[in-house]
């Protein structure tokens, strides 16, 4: 798909899902902002970007702070005048027994992947219907609906993404502005090469996902021509989650 003289923002682009979404939208044609927190790894997806003939800027933006939210929406205003997309995609992990979670700890989580994602969307979403057109993608997680122990924060966190997107898609629909949601399953971010066959064949795609998959289905649902989709929760796991595993 063509996303060329599309102004785009996606969160947490340092790495794994961020960073395969940001360059695939780049090599779509967009102009990408990378909204990441860790200035060395936001830098370095900008520099992959640039070295393939790309348009990125980073800023530096911890989506925790609602004041670096507001900054990173006033400078792309100012810098782009627009913008088209936006993919909340920033989001930590606490793996720590209910028992032994502090308040802190869950809150940090809460902030980060769950108030973070409504602060960036009802500040793009300001930006977005000046133009009368805007596409908001939140990255939530299969976790939403399914667990491990100890997951509690994470879980939460990703369960209140699917229900803020059919909210938000409902007040922000006035503005003629999109509003869904994409749900990973096991996306795999490291060596590929070191997934075993038993991690493989736990999904109706007989592979574990990678990045690109979930850069394919934001392009799905910010494509001019899908924009009858709207408050869903597309759910990206290789079909894993329609698949009963018993251990034996």
């Amino acid at each position: 798909m063509n996303f060329k003289k599309r102004i785009v923002i996606v969160t947490g682009a340092g790495k794994g899902i961020g960073r395969g979404i940001a360059l695939a939208y780049a090599e779509s044609g967009a102009t990408v902002i990378i909204a990441e927190q860790d200035s060395k790894l936001g830098q370095e997806t900008c520099r992959l970007i640039s070295d393939k003939g790309g348009n990125a800027s980073f800023i530096l933006t911890d989506v925790s702070k609602p004041q670096n939210i507001t900054a990173l929406m006033t400078e792309v205003e100012a810098r782009y005048k627009g913008l088209d997309i936006l993919i909340n995609n920033a989001g930590i992990s606490e793996w720590k027994s209910p028992y032994e979670l502090t308040v802190e700890e869950w809150d940090r989580v809460i902030n980060t992947n769950l108030r973070g994602a409504f602060l960036c969307a009802r500040e793009a979403a300001k930006i977005m219907r000046k133009g009368n057109h805007g596409s908001i993608v939140n990255i939530s997680s299969t976790r939403a609906v399914m667990s491990e122990p100890n997951s509690e924060a994470y879980a939460a966190s990703k369960g209140g993404i699917v229900a803020l997107t059919h909210a938000l898609a409902v007040s922000f629909s006035q503005d003629n502005i999109q509003v869904n949601c994409i749900s990973p399953g096991w996306i795999e971010t490291g060596d590929y090469r070191k997934l075993r066959e038993i991690d493989h064949s736990q999904h109706l795609s007989n592979r574990v996902g990678i990045p690109e998959d979930i850069a394919r289905a934001c392009f799905y649902l910010t494509s001019e021509g899908n924009n009858f989709i709207n408050g869903t929760n597309l759910i990206i796991d290789g079909g894993m989650t329609r698949k009963m595993i018993y251990e034996i």
